[in-house]
């Protein structure tokens, strides 16, 4: 029995060395991309709005290189699955609300 919590925590251990360096990136990455906008962001976000509502008047959309199109359509896509995830979890069905 002693030799299984030995083999354990050595285990534990080497599982924890292992991953501190992913955790390091992770936690770098989540603290810039998962904040909330700061009241400095707001006129910048402004600007993107009014940017994106103009270019939607004037048909800037349809000088888009492939590559862009596609990008735009997978950020669409990825927002559609989150919403789509978020109900799910909320109503804890797939499909439906439980009456």
């Amino acid at each position: 029995m002693a030799s299984l919590a030995n083999k354990g925590s050595s285990l534990v251990s080497t599982l924890l060395t292992q991953a501190r360096p992913k955790l390091n990136v992770f936690m770098k990455y989540a603290k810039v991309e998962l904040t909330p906008p700061s009241p400095g962001d707001i006129p910048a976000i402004r600007d993107g709005i009014g940017r994106l509502i103009s270019g939607a008047r004037t048909g800037a959309w349809k000088n888009l290189t492939v590559r862009e199109a596609w990008l735009n359509t997978l950020i669409t896509m990825e927002v559609c699955f989150w919403f789509y995830a978020g109900e799910c979890i909320g109503k804890r069905h797939l499909v439906g609300y439980k009456v």
